[in-house]
């Protein structure tokens, strides 16, 4: 048997990476990506394999948890809009109660903690309590979410800026801090999360501000998961479409040019049978009319 397949035989090292040990009467604030567990990290996986506590969210893919210690504790602390939720301040004092008891708190979020995820309050609080901590980020499913529906978030033929957004503040309502006018007119791509509340409201106010009513916007559904659906429609539409297709979150809204990309870079409907076009855009045609 040569190296190379005795090599190819065995089991991966990691001790090479010099991953981090994971201290007693710490925090770390992880992000799980997506949806699709194998969008999570290394630094994740290292977390799962030491923590004693595992405080995980609504959008945690479950079977993520099975990589955990047999002998660590899993408590839920999931936050839905609309559903009986653990108050935010409940959830931050847990994290603290544990971690004076000397335990290796691993808190696990949906995407990336530190994008529309709270991690930058519940880690100001331990900062405060005394605690130390660490960040581990995630995929965050305004990028993940998007590829996995064949979207890019910049392509350099439609946009050199893409915005990021919440649909909804702290009172639940559509964000009124937000500058629909700068933005509808200052971002060529707007990508928002947790919109489908107020999705009206809100592609009316970019509509107000100028943005086309036939501009192709997509609402990505579990993204990266195997239940993951992909509708693609118009700023106008957007809203009754969602309504007419009884759509639910969790949810990835995009709008914009790069929309139209997702004829040629469907990859997951490739797999399924889907022909892609390797002109989506139409640039290519044309070029080819305009030197005909």
């Amino acid at each position: 048997m040569s190296d190379t397949t005795t090599r190819a035989l065995e089991r991966p090292d990691p001790s090479h990476l010099r991953l981090p040990v994971f201290e007693a009467g710490t925090v770390w604030l992880a992000g799980a990506g997506p949806g699709d567990p194998g969008l999570m990290t290394l630094h994740l996986l290292n977390g799962l394999q030491q923590a004693d506590v595992i405080v995980y969210d609504a959008l945690v893919d479950t079977s993520i948890l099975k990589l955990a210690r047999a002998d660590a504790a899993v408590e839920y602390a999931g936050k839905r809009g609309g559903k009986p939720s653990p108050k935010q301040r409940d959830i931050s004092l847990r994290l603290i109660e544990h971690a004076r008891e000397g335990k290796r708190v691993l808190r696990l979020k949906g995407g990336d903690p530190f994008v529309f995820g709270r991690g930058g309050e519940e880690a100001l609080t331990l900062v405060g309590a005394g605690i130390s901590f660490r960040i581990i980020p995630g995929i965050t499913a305004g990028i993940g979410g998007l590829a996995y529906a064949g979207i890019p978030a910049t392509h350099r033929d439609t946009n050199q800026a893409v915005t990021f957004l919440t649909g909804h503040d702290q009172t639940g309502l559509a964000p009124s801090a937000i500058d629909w006018a700068g933005i509808a007119n200052g971002s060529p791509v707007i990508v928002m999360y947790m919109a489908m509340k107020h999705l009206a409201q809100i592609t009316g106010e970019l509509m107000a501000a100028g943005r086309a009513a036939s501009e192709p916007v997509a609402i990505v559904c579990n993204a990266s998961l195997a239940s993951q659906s992909v509708l693609e429609t118009t700023l106008g539409e957007a809203a009754n479409a969602a309504r007419e297709a009884a759509l639910e979150p969790p949810a990835v809204v995009c709008v914009g040019e790069v929309v139209r990309l997702r004829a040629g870079l469907d990859w997951l409907g490739a797999l399924a049978g889907r022909a892609l076009d390797a002109d989506p855009l139409g640039l290519r045609r044309e070029t080819e009319a305009g030197s005909a």
